[in-house]
C-alpha cells in the first residue's frame, strides 16, 4: 500500500491503516467455521484439568502430541497468512490466506506455536 493515500483525514498512516485493517480481519477470522472444524478434529475428549481439578475439554497438539486444555491450544495456520520470505504482498492473498480451509489448519500448544511462530519471524527478518 505504497500510494501514500489520506486516511481518516490525515491522521494515520499507510502502515497505521494496514495495521487496523488486519487486526480487524483476524478478529473476524476467530469465528471462522473451519478453525471449529480443527478443534474438533484434535479433540481428545474430557478430562480431569491437573491445574484446576475439574473435568475440562482436551485437544491434541500437532507438533508434540500432548494433549492440553482448550486455554492451552491455539489453531494455526500450517502455511502461514504472511509468507516469512515473501511478506506482504496483497489484500486479496491475506484474505484468502487467513480465511483458509481446514487442510491448512492445526491445533498446536502454546508453546509448539511460539516455536513455529519465532521461526517465521526470523525468516521474515533475513529477508
Amino acid at each position: 500500500m505504497a500510494d501514500n493515500k489520506k486516511r481518516n483525514g490525515g491522521e494515520w498512516t499507510d502502515s497505521r491503516f494496514r495495521s487496523f485493517v488486519t487486526s480487524a480481519l483476524r478478529a473476524a477470522s476467530r469465528r471462522w467455521p473451519p478453525k471449529y472444524k480443527a478443534l474438533k478434529e484434535a479433540f481428545v475428549g474430557r478430562k480431569e484439568n491437573k491445574k484446576t481439578g475439574k473435568l475440562a475439554m482436551h485437544y491434541k497438539c500437532a507438533k508434540c502430541k500432548k494433549h492440553f486444555v482448550a486455554a492451552d491450544v491455539q489453531v494455526d495456520h500450517i502455511l502461514p497468512v504472511v509468507s516469512p520470505t515473501e511478506g506482504f504482498v496483497s489484500w486479496d492473498l491475506f484474505i484468502d490466506r487467513i480465511f483458509c480451509e481446514i487442510e491448512n489448519l492445526q491445533v498446536l500448544c502454546k508453546p509448539c506455536h511460539k516455536v513455529k511462530t519465532d521461526e517465521e519471524k526470523a525468516e521474515r527478518k533475513k529477508k
